[in-house]
């Protein structure tokens, strides 16, 4: 019987989510890829037991997270029931739809059906009554955008969800979501953008500014863009990694030499901190406090224990991040 650790609480820092009274830990774990049926259940276990232990509250996932579709949802279901039915309240648990679940027209974008349907069905597999934050995966260019939010809302008010969020929506999107949903008495919680050293949409189209002026939180996917900031590419594509399968999420002619060069200037910075490349990767995203949490998957406890350890340093001076700045735009 799993028995979290009684210092869980004592160094991971908890950041206000927008202008709600819910926290999150500055580091969140997310359970895309390595939570299904191709990987060791105990191998599972261990990574959300030692999450916790590290005060890592916030459990993430979609519908479609897995492989196959499904299958992450299934796995924290049982880890739920197994390890942490005790410690339900002192989890932050969130799901999303949005993407390709199942056959037909009903199967994906921002209907009011198919969001809660998929709602019901991830809840059946994760074992659970409600979550605590139910998000639009991704907007729907042909569904009224009043739907897809009153859908958000309608989960609320059933008692499915306590909060609601967004994901890879525009700060124009963002902006009148929020608006329909204060209208409607649910207030938007939190938005989901892909963010990193590599990746500054979230900066350069102006939604970190929306976001901020909104009060709503934000927590960044992919920080470590895919793995290429993890220090793995420093020689180039490893035979085991992502990019060498070619993978849809990052192929082998993205890491070019000229990328391979920059990861190497990154990771002098990185050491120049006393930091790994990813531990610098994580604590850029998480600088000035604009960012509410930063995700990071997992596939050993190991790897987790170094992502958190970015927790350690934080800070950046004026020469750090115009030396950072310089590299990833030159």
């Amino acid at each position: 019987m799993y028995t979290a650790h009684p210092d869980r609480y004592a160094e991971m820092p908890y950041r206000r989510t927008g202008r709600s009274g819910l926290k999150l830990p500055a580091l969140s774990l997310g359970l895309w890829h390595n939570f299904g049926p191709d990987r060791p259940v105990e191998t599972q276990r261990a990574i959300l037991r030692r999450a916790f232990d590290l005060g890592v509250t916030h459990f993430d996932l979609a519908n479609n997270y897995g492989p196959p579709p499904g299958s992450a949802e299934s796995a924290l279901g049982e880890a739920l029931e197994a390890d942490f039915a005790p410690y339900r309240d002192e989890l932050v648990i969130s799901t999303k739809a949005g993407y390709l679940m199942w056959p037909g027209p009903y199967g994906e974008w921002g209907s009011r059906k198919y969001l809660l349907s998929s709602l019901d069905q991830s809840l059946t597999r994760m074992g659970l009554d409600h979550v605590d934050i139910f998000y639009s995966h991704r907007p729907d260019p042909e569904t009224p955008l009043e739907e897809t939010m009153g859908a958000l809302h309608t989960a609320v008010q059933q008692g499915k969800a306590l909060y609601v969020g967004v994901s890879n929506y525009s700060p124009e999107q963002t902006r009148e979501a929020a608006r329909i949903l204060a209208d409607l008495g649910t207030p938007l919680l939190i938005h989901q953008p892909r963010y990193s050293m590599l990746d500054r949409r979230p900066e350069s189209s102006g939604l970190l500014d929306t976001l901020d002026e909104l009060k709503v939180g934000s927590i960044a996917y992919s920080p470590l863009e895919q793995g290429l900031l993890t220090g793995r590419y420093l020689d180039g594509i490893p035979e085991d990694s992502r990019a060498a399968s070619d993978s849809p999420f990052l192929n082998s002619d993205a890491v070019t030499g000229e990328l391979v060069a920059k990861l190497r200037a990154l990771d002098e910075i990185a050491k120049s901190r006393g930091q790994s490349l990813a531990q610098m990767a994580l604590a850029w995203v998480l600088r000035e406090g604009r960012v509410t949490s930063a995700l990071v998957g997992a596939s050993s406890p190991r790897q987790l224990e170094d992502s958190v350890s970015a927790i350690g340093n934080l800070d950046f001076d004026a020469g750090e991040l115009s030396r950072i700045d310089a590299v990833v735009t030159r």
